[in-house]
């Protein structure tokens, strides 16, 4: 089903004011406040593989998920880039209109922009144990060079890689050493972090690694350390997530009229045939839907793109402005802001501590 025409415009999530700014009177430093955190200085970002812009946002900060709010962070993402024009579409619609529409492979090193942090989810569909398995062999297998090339000329401080957990066990990890020795090659010191999602808010069974690094030029450093857990005791179940809109089925909430209306997935030995259960975690969501969306735990449907946005952590205010499939994979494809949003909490204390 489509969304009823003329979705409200929706004011770019990231134009809300980015720091409390205040005036110390003793050093005539602008200080940038967050909570009982006092940050001198912020940084900048460049994201690549940008998608919708979760990790985007996630990074910014600044924003509601299930009544909790997000801080804003001392980030500003002031370049991203996709080959998506429609994932560029709805990250303009939400988040600004930083993001340019362009192959990577194609743009030379030199037109970027520097920027102390570099961030990116490069395709992880050749390496995720639902895809073809192909590796470095693939056709999206070889875009983690795109950000080698980019340390290498620009020597952004810190570099976060998004992927899937089945890159690390892939080729019996020799695909991961590939990619980590090139990253070291480029002058950094990297470590791993694999983080299952519930263990910090998110309503859905996800697990992600990122690949996290900081520039030796600068000193040899303790790693960044891996966010704690803030969930282990009390996940966020399905029904918690989204049974405030089990009686919308209009546009009263953004996107909650669009789901698909097969009974059974027609292919991919019944991937998406599952129904969900309350009281427990949501399925993974995934990228590639095709009628693979899972089922509602009470409704007689498959969820709704608002509801696997719900899994996601994505705000009502963040629109999907396409047709179904294409909301789907975009909301699939993203890294969930409130777990880049933990990430990137964690990166800012490091670069605060060590005074970089």
């Amino acid at each position: 089903m489509r969304p009823k025409s003329g979705l409200p415009k929706r004011k770019a999530l990231r134009n809300l004011p980015l720091f409390e700014v205040g005036h110390n009177s003793n050093s005539g430093v602008i200080q940038r406040r967050l909570h009982d955190k006092t940050y001198q200085k912020s940084w900048s970002v460049v994201s690549m593989f940008s998608g919708c812009g979760g990790f985007d946002l996630g990074a910014e900060g600044g924003f509601k998920f299930l009544g909790e709010y997000y801080e804003k962070l001392p980030f500003e993402v002031i370049a991203a880039y996709d080959n998506d024009d429609k994932a560029c579409e709805t990250y303009r619609l939400n988040i600004g209109r930083n993001i340019e529409c362009v192959d990577l492979t194609e743009m030379p090193k030199e037109c970027f922009p520097s920027a102390d942090i570099l961030i990116g989810g490069f395709p992880c569909q050749d390496f995720s144990s639902c895809g073809p398995k192909t590796g470095l062999a693939g056709d999206r297998g070889r875009l983690y060079k795109v950000m080698a090339r980019y340390m290498a000329e620009h020597k952004p401080k810190v570099v976060i890689a998004e992927n899937v957990p089945f890159f690390l066990t892939l080729h019996n990890g020799a695909i991961a050493e590939e990619v980590l020795r090139e990253f070291r090659g480029c002058g950094y010191e990297f470590t791993v972090w694999q983080v299952y999602c519930p263990d910090y808010g998110l309503p859905q069974s996800r697990t992600r690694i990122f690949l996290v690094g900081y520039e030796t030029s600068i000193g040899i450093l303790p790693p960044p350390i891996q966010p704690n857990p803030t969930h282990v005791f009390n996940p966020v179940f399905i029904d918690h997530a989204i049974r405030d809109l089990e009686t919308i089925s209009d546009e009263a909430i953004p996107n909650q009229s669009q789901y698909f209306v097969a009974t059974k997935a027609t292919a991919g030995a019944g991937q998406g045939d599952q129904t969900s259960r309350r009281g427990a975690l949501g399925y993974a969501v995934r990228a590639n839907p095709k009628a693979r969306v899972h089922f509602h735990y009470e409704l007689e449907r498959r969820l709704t793109v608002r509801e696997t946005a719900r899994l996601q952590s994505f705000p009502d205010e963040f629109v999907f402005p396409h047709a179904t499939s294409k909301n789907f994979m975009e909301i699939g494809n993203a890294v969930p802001p409130i777990i880049g949003h933990a990430v990137m909490r964690q990166i800012a204390e490091f670069m605060r501590v060590n005074g970089i």
